[in-house]
């Protein structure tokens, strides 16, 4: 069975309700997956919108998660370390946590909503950015899945 993963919230490509952005209550969407190989030993979220006019922007970052977990809930709390053990990173808003869709007005974004299998825990500490995580998790990939939603103002 091949890694999957959805957002409950909005359908693939379909439109990110305001409540999980700037315009709304900034509330992280519920995350689902299945098909979790054996082989991984933890996951990590990536999010990010590639049409930001700075070039791809940093809406989450999120690592450590318990492979056995199937689910992240809506509304994930913005601190370093969650209860799982799962440590949060430092998005491009400069803050821990899911930091939502806000794009200024004009056409619509694309948000891409990415898990990643892991074959270890990473040693990175919680407030990492981005470049760090992905430097960390390089070679220990074994499976990712993705979701898009998008957004406009």
């Amino acid at each position: 069975m091949a890694l999957a993963m959805k957002a409950t919230a909005f359908a693939k490509g379909g439109e990110i309700p305001k409540r999980h952005t700037c315009d709304g209550a900034d509330l992280s969407p519920a995350l689902s997956w299945n098909g979790v190989s054996p082989a991984a030993l933890s996951l990590a979220v990536i999010v990010d919108d590639p049409d930001a006019p700075r070039g791809t922007w940093t809406h989450w970052l999120i690592w450590n998660i318990p492979a056995h977990l199937t689910a992240l809930p809506e509304g994930v709390p913005p601190q370093e370390v969650l209860e799982n053990g799962a440590r949060q990173g430092r998005n491009d808003f400069d803050r821990i946590g899911y930091g939502g869709p806000c794009p200024p007005p004009g056409k619509a974004h694309r948000y891409f909503f990415k898990l990643y299998a892991l074959n270890t825990s990473l040693d990175l500490k919680a407030g990492a950015g981005r470049q760090e995580l992905e430097r960390a998790m390089k070679g220990h990939i074994v499976f990712q899945a993705e979701w898009m939603g998008t957004y406009r103002r």
